[in-house]
């Protein structure tokens, strides 16, 4: 079986979550401004809609896990696949048509984390862009909540309200998720089992600190409306080898 060793301690492949709590906040914005801030990857984000792309902030804690309990922000992209040629124009509905012709992948932009541990196995593993922060969630109360601090400064509070039950399948196969760590861009695959999934459009509310992450995220347009909030209340996740693209 093959395996990582971080920190003096074997990682089997692939890793496994068997228990967290998750939750996600869509956008929708302009699409020049996401390709300026991912532009080091050489990758190109998905247009949903015409100059629109899909930004989506995430926070997660992580319960059981071959990496340890710990906590995560992330902020993410859709992408095309490398290599994958842009549509051109056919209208509103267009970018809907194209990412069902290509694909779609999931590119990682920034991912902090409470713990060593799992920031050192996510950079030597998979190419994750994880560095340390202060980060607290709360995800035991009726709102879920992530407050996120970076070098003493605030870089976000983001409020979410879940919504309504929806069906969620049993192991569901997501978008690969992309990274590109000192020049190299991985793609990682890996699968997930929701339970407890609540979801609405907006539901999102979001105060935007001094950090420069938190600069970047306002030269997309945040804050503003959230195209779609989910809340998982229980998730398990097993997750690849990444390759090199």
């Amino acid at each position: 079986m093959a395996h990582h060793l971080i920190q003096g301690r074997a990682v089997e492949m692939p890793v496994r979550v068997r228990e967290a709590a998750a939750c996600f906040a869509t956008y929708l914005v302009r699409a020049d401004a996401a390709r300026a801030v991912i532009a080091y990857s050489g990758l190109d984000v998905s247009e949903l809609l015409p100059g629109r792309a899909v930004c989506t902030l995430f926070f997660v804690r992580y319960a059981d896990s071959d990496l340890g309990s710990y906590g995560e922000f992330g902020v993410s992209f859709m992408v095309r696949p490398p290599g994958a040629e842009r549509a051109r124009g056919g209208g509103m509905l267009a970018g809907v048509s194209d990412v069902r012709r290509v694909g779609t992948g999931m590119f990682v932009h920034w991912l902090p984390v409470n713990q060593g541990f799992t920031m050192e196995a996510g950079r030597s593993i998979w190419g994750f862009p994880k560095e340390l922060a202060d980060i607290e969630l709360r995800m035991g109360s009726p709102y879920k909540r992530c407050v996120l601090r970076k070098d003493g400064r605030l870089v976000l509070d983001l409020l979410l309200r879940p919504g309504v039950p929806v069906p969620a399948a049993g192991a569901v196969s997501p978008f690969d998720a992309y990274t590109n760590l000192d020049g190299v861009t991985r793609r990682t695959p890996w699968s997930i089992s929701p339970r407890g999934v609540r979801a609405r459009p907006g539901g999102a509310l979001i105060r935007l600190g001094n950090h420069p992450i938190a600069k970047e995220l306002s030269e997309l347009g945040l804050p503003k409306h959230a195209l779609l909030t989910t809340t998982v209340a229980r998730l398990s996740m097993t997750i690849g080898d990444a390759t090199e693209e």
